[in-house]
């Protein structure tokens, strides 16, 4: 891809940067609508949970392969591509007449979406080719998401309240279309020099693994063991078969050497951990606030701002401290703030008192504004750039893997302690477990944030990326 001006350089930042704002703005305006959706189609909670899981599940399934396939076709194709099956999508889901045709329109959503992350993702990375300049580009990035949980809450509360919860998913149509546009214009295309081949087998195992242990996770406080335990077995057959199958193939869709680099291995794990911590965190406050406080949705979306807020001043911070420091403070911030957060929710009922309430989203959003960056960074720099679709690719299958479990898993906890009480006080002794595993995840990135970013870590990360390089292809995305 030619050298493009610095101001050329913004604009394609931008028009990524819009891809990114609606695939965000889309879970947090959705989960600000679950009350009202459960009302009106009359769903369980597991219902509300695949609303939001089904379209994660379906993203996680397919990042690595949108990834693969855009270095090999071309990023811009793939990209404009992505835009229009999402802004399609958006607009069966506005007219979805029930809960499962809602969930199978959220999975055409998703099918979109998977093309637009990670490829968007790796456009920036080809075209920011300074690591200081690309670590600043990707803290704009992360404060896209911030933009998001800012503007998601209160979007989508101003639509559920005046219209109806169909209308969240209008306001993907107008951001969708002026993308594809500007992309058409703007983006010049770029691809692998060394085109990949696929992997249908990989591809098959992937969706059968993260599909089977969503739904074992989701089902099981509402079904038995005998139709949970096959599905939670395709589960574990699917891991083994990827870790047998991926190594002997010349081109995988997931290169298991990645994980050789202890930074890559930990922002993968990170990653996990932050969004389990993020999609928990957005279900059981949501639920709180308008079926335990009687909130409309406008004022429940009203009190996500305490948490947005932060999110959106931390990430460009962030991202300027990585690109003077490196990774390591982000994370331990980071971390550390999830992790009191979560204290203080499971340990003294912080929900329960205002002031204890605002303080806590405030926490947490400090904290999940310092992890973005550093993960993206860390998972692309050193890569070979003719892979940075695929290494951008499963540091965004570890986000919305992350995002899934958090809500399958919370969700679950909460249903089960809840069982068929309807009692809106049965919710905060209900939740308290799901906040101690949301502490247990702000745990994991403040411990792994100190272990996988010291000078070992980054020797392994030196020696990963030594191997991987091609003989023709010596530069490392992170060495300009």
């Amino acid at each position: 891809m030619p050298e493009l001006s610095p101001r050329r350089r913004l604009l394609v930042l931008a028009i990524c940067c819009m891809s990114l704002l609606i695939v965000s703005l889309d879970n947090t305006v959705l989960n600000v609508a679950l009350p009202s959706m459960q009302r009106d189609l009359h769903a369980s909670t597991s219902g509300l949970q695949w609303t939001i899981d089904a379209y994660t599940l379906v993203l996680a399934s397919l990042l690595m392969l949108a990834g693969s396939t855009a270095d090999r076709i071309g990023r811009k194709k793939v990209f404009m591509t992505g835009l229009l099956v999402f802004t399609v999508g958006s607009v069966l889901c506005s007219l979805a007449p029930n809960l499962s045709l809602l969930i199978v329109f959220r999975m055409v959503q998703a099918v979109g979406g998977s093309m637009l992350n990670p490829v968007a993702m790796s456009i920036i990375t080809n075209t920011f080719t300074d690591a200081r300049e690309r670590a600043r580009a990707i803290g704009v990035w992360g404060a896209v998401v911030g933009i998001s949980m800012a503007a998601g809450p209160l979007v989508g509360g101003l639509l559920v309240q005046s219209v109806s919860w169909r209308a969240i998913f209008w306001i993907n149509l107008p951001v969708g279309l002026v993308a594809l546009l500007l992309t058409l214009r703007f983006v010049p295309e770029s691809r692998a020099p060394k085109a990949r081949r696929p992997d249908p087998v990989g591809q098959l195992l992937v969706i059968a693994l993260f599909g089977s242990l969503t739904y074992a996770i989701i089902e099981a406080p509402d079904s038995t063991a005998s139709v949970v335990a096959p599905f939670a077995a395709v589960a574990v057959v699917a891991l083994l078969a990827l870790l047998w199958y991926e190594p002997r193939r010349d081109e995988p869709l997931i290169d298991l050497r990645f994980f050789r680099s202890a930074p890559f291995s930990g922002a993968t794990v990170i990653a996990i951990s932050a969004f389990a911590a993020l999609g928990g965190f957005l279900f059981l406050s949501t639920l709180y606030l308008q079926n335990v406080r009687g909130l409309d949705a406008l004022h429940a979306g009203l009190w996500m701002l305490p948490m947005a807020a932060p999110t959106f001043l931390c990430a460009p911070l962030s991202g300027r401290l990585v690109g003077s420091r490196g990774p390591r403070l982000p994370l331990l911030i980071a971390g550390t703030a999830m992790t009191a957060s979560g204290v203080l929710f499971a340990a003294f009922d912080a929900e329960t008192s205002n002031t204890n309430r605002l303080f806590c989203y405030a926490l947490f959003g400090i904290g999940f504004g310092f992890v973005n960056a550093p993960i993206t960074n860390t998972a692309v720099s050193g890569m070979p750039r003719a892979q940075a679709g695929v290494a951008a690719a499963v540091a965004s299958t570890s986000r919305q893997l992350g995002q899934t479990l958090g809500v399958a898993v919370i969700g679950a906890v909460l249903a089960s302690g809840i069982g068929s009480s309807s009692h809106p006080q049965a919710f905060v002794p209900a939740a308290r477990p799901g906040w101690w595993i949301l502490t247990g995840c702000g745990l994991a990135v403040l411990v792994l944030g100190l272990l996988t970013s010291g000078r070992w870590a980054r020797a392994t990360a030196t020696r990963t990326a030594q191997s991987l390089q091609a003989p023709e292809i010596r530069q490392p995305v992170g060495s300009a």
